[in-house]
């Protein structure tokens, strides 16, 4: 078990970076069990995997990665034009009988 002082507990932390509260991925932790998170750009499937399961205390069947792209956006006055920044996503299946509170936060 993990501590939270533990110097591989903040390497997890630094891989998952805020659950993602949106209709549609509440809908999906309810129905199929699967969770949505913003990680970093650089983790791959295996970290998130094991990043999940040390933060959480679950077990993961899955895990399904995407990159979003940035959205072209008016930014100030005169009608610049910007971007917002592009970030990854991760859809984590669990196993039946786990779940996660991420209106709560971690352990």
């Amino acid at each position: 078990m993990l501590k939270s002082g533990d110097p591989q507990m903040l390497e997890h932390r630094a891989i998952i970076l805020q659950p993602l509260v949106t209709e549609k991925s509440m809908r999906e932790s309810q129905e199929a069990n699967k969770y949505s998170f913003r990680v970093a750009s650089q983790a791959n499937k295996i970290q998130i995997r094991r990043a999940i399961e040390a933060i959480f205390n679950v077990r993961v069947l899955s895990v399904n990665t995407m990159n979003v792209h940035g959205k072209s956006r008016r930014r100030s006055y005169r009608y610049r034009s910007g971007q917002t920044a592009r970030w990854k996503k991760a859809i984590v299946t669990l196993a039946p009988g786990s779940s996660i509170d991420v209106l709560e936060g971690g352990p």
